[in-house]
């Protein structure tokens, strides 16, 4: 009993010493910004686990940020519906290789035929990015219209629309690599349509998101407890805390959540807790190689990027969000930024609490 009470304790001081070295880094990141910054690490045996904040979830208020408080988690939102998707093919909904005019409305459809053969264009590419739609979010009419009236109320079939209207297709579909909101929110179509259900409750149906105690993940509006902890995020100075959530809201981004969930739904993804069969998740990891060299080395929902000297499996969000599993150390972790980062795809204070655990490991 006595050696166990030395183990535990330990342990318990390793755990402490981590915390500390922790959050001295986070403020040491923060640094003279008043937007607030969360983080949340977690080991796959649940031996360690460790969230943080610092500065304010409301700079007007200098309301001080908790590490459980939500925001919008922009396309990180993707791997979910990524995962959805590859649950509706497990139930035998839908096959990768069907062409989406099997599943699209027919409404949708005669908006993006007129640019492109839904016949050619497969579920499998879509999930890739590698469709060859235009993405209409890089339209300046996207953001002219959210800058001078933030409350518009958009819809999906307005977006289809502008994806049509102010651009071209990128390419044949397969043959290239090319992020593209557009076909993710033909995807959230998917998933209503099959769940008979909103994206909120569809994607929750097929990951099993509540039963699995992921309570504060939730779309805009579902939830008033979630809606309540939701912090105010920061673009280009302004406050968006009142940009309408529908700019983002059909499948390349929607959710609410918190960096604690993050890591929660990535090692329920890699521990095999989210698909019924292993080889999903082989499937939704599957490397893909183009003619031409991908700008992301990106898989379905995911993918890979080296933080500090480690392979991640990874997704980030346009307002500052970034969630990372590291196989090698068996590590998940997550970051928010309130006003994003600058001058990396990698949220730096991520690549700077890995440095901390090396250095902690060699001490």
């Amino acid at each position: 009993m006595k050696k166990l009470s030395f183990v535990f304790l330990g342990f318990f001081l390793l755990n402490f010493i981590n915390a500390q070295d922790f959050s001295s880094v986070l403020e040491s990141e923060l640094g003279d910004n008043k937007a607030g910054i969360s983080v949340s690490i977690q080991s796959g045996d649940d031996s360690f686990s460790w969230s943080g904040a610092a500065g304010f979830a409301d700079i007007k208020t200098e309301e001080k940020l908790k590490p459980n408080q939500t925001f919008r988690i922009a396309s990180v939102t993707k791997t979910y519906v990524a995962a959805s998707i590859l649950r509706l093919m497990e139930l035998g909904v839908l096959n990768l290789d069907d062409p989406i005019s099997k599943h699209i409305s027919a409404a949708h459809a005669a908006i993006l035929s007129k640019d492109y053969n839904l016949d050619e264009i497969t579920i499998r590419q879509i999930l890739r990015h590698s469709a060859g739609f235009f993405d209409h979010t890089h339209a300046a009419e996207f953001f002219d219209t959210i800058l001078k009236d933030p409350s518009h109320t958009w819809t999906r079939t307005e977006q289809f629309q502008m994806g049509v209207d102010k651009g071209d297709p990128i390419g044949p579909p397969g043959k290239q690599f090319s992020y593209s909101d557009t076909g993710y929110v033909i995807l959230g179509e998917l998933i209503e349509k099959y769940t008979g259900k909103n994206l909120d409750g569809g994607i929750k149906e097929l990951l099993k998101l509540e039963e699995k105690g992921l309570e504060r993940t939730d779309f805009e509006g579902e939830d008033p407890i979630t809606d309540q902890l939701r912090i105010h995020q920061y673009f280009q100075g302004m406050d968006t805390y009142q940009f309408s959530p529908t700019m983002d809201y059909f499948g390349g981004g929607g959710f609410l959540s918190n960096t604690e969930e993050l890591v929660d739904f990535f090692q329920l993804l890699f521990q095999g807790k989210i698909f019924d069969d292993p080889k999903t998740l082989d499937i939704m990891l599957e490397h893909v190689t183009y003619e031409n060299k991908a700008t992301m080395d990106y898989q379905m929902g995911m993918y890979r990027v080296k933080i500090g000297d480690y392979e991640t499996y990874c997704h980030s969000g346009f307002w500052g969000t970034m969630v990372a599993f590291i196989p090698e150390k068996d590590m998940y972790l997550a970051a928010n930024y309130s006003s994003g980062w600058k001058g990396s795809a990698v949220a730096p204070v991520l690549v700077k609490m890995i440095k901390e655990m090396e250095k902690d490991k060699m001490e």
